[in-house]
């Protein structure tokens, strides 16, 4: 039964889509209304179906999980944003370092 709600919820939006290009000479304000309310039709029509059920909650708790989440200070933000920029020059000097070595080798070697 899922499958034949969801394959119904496809149907206004499909006819939406088709008749925003079939209606292309006329506002485009009106064209995309429609294919607003098609969708909303369409996300209704799904939402009887299981599938859009579990969807539904699903969403609703990764809202509820996110509301949980403790964000960091400005002050916490920018001490790691600063952590991390000391940290890729170290790292690039490091490797620039490294790639003068093995150029000086490979030149020592070769000639």
């Amino acid at each position: 039964m899922d499958k034949v709600i969801l394959t119904l919820a496809v149907i206004p939006i499909a006819a939406a889509i088709g008749g925003f290009y079939y209606f292309g000479d006329e506002s485009l304000l009106l064209r995309v209304i429609g294919l607003l309310i098609a969708a909303g039709l369409s996300v209704v029509i799904a939402l009887r179906s299981q599938t859009g059920r579990a969807t539904a909650d699903f969403i609703k708790e990764a809202r509820n999980e996110v509301r949980k989440v403790v964000w960091p200070t400005r002050k916490e933000t920018a001490q790691t944003t600063m952590f991390v920029m000391v940290a890729v020059v170290i790292m690039g000097f490091c490797l620039w370092m490294l790639d003068m070595f093995l150029s000086w080798a490979v030149r020592f070697l070769t000639v």
